[in-house]
Parts: structure tokens; sequence; C-alpha cells
């Protein structure tokens, strides 16, 4: 199972902050959250989502600058009027790189 995202900048006690980069056509592979977090979208894509199986949950659109909060609810995490599995894949399956800062809060 993958990490949250490529590469953990920081980790304290309270607090693990992510960098995600995933290129077109590559994947984020399968991970699972298990913390409340929130991302800020550096550079927009659309991502493929789907869940442990491979079965599509939802195509997100995902736009440079917007800023996301993500909560725990049971097994599935929820962006708004979105839910998510908690143990998901996504793929980029747009034209442009996708890069986002992840913080988790502990």
């Amino acid at each position: 199972m993958a990490e949250v995202a490529n590469k953990k900048l920081f980790e304290n006690d309270r607090v693990i902050v992510w960098e995600m980069v995933v290129e077109p056509g590559e994947s984020t592979g399968l991970h699972t959250h298990r913390h409340e977090y929130f991302f800020h979208v550096l550079e927009g894509s659309t991502m493929h989502v789907t869940d442990k199986e491979g079965a599509l949950i939802n195509d997100v659109e995902l736009e440079t600058g917007s800023t996301n909060w993500v909560t725990l609810d049971g097994d599935d995490t929820v962006i708004g009027e979105v839910r998510v599995p908690a143990t998901h894949d996504a793929k980029n399956i747009g034209s442009s790189r996708f890069r986002e800062i992840l913080v988790e809060l502990k």
C-alpha cells in the first residue's frame, strides 16, 4: 500500500505535511487516509478515483488554487458533497501534472 502522498515534508506530534505530484497517466497508488486533512492544489488536473477493488467512484476535477477540507466518516472521506472510500487510488486522467500540498491533522 502506498503512502498518502509522494513526499513527507514535515511531521510533528500534531500534523504531517505532504507533497503530492501525479503526472498525466500516473496513479497515486492504493492508499488509506487515517486522519482528517486539508489540501491546497498547486497545479490542477482531473483525477479518476477508484476504490480498493478498482471500481470507479468518481472523476474529480481539482482546480489550481483551490483548498479543500476533508473529514472522515466511518470508512469514507468526505469533501463537501463528495464521499470517497478512505482506501482508494486516484489516476491523473488530465493532460497536465497534478500537484498539491496535503496537511494531515493527528
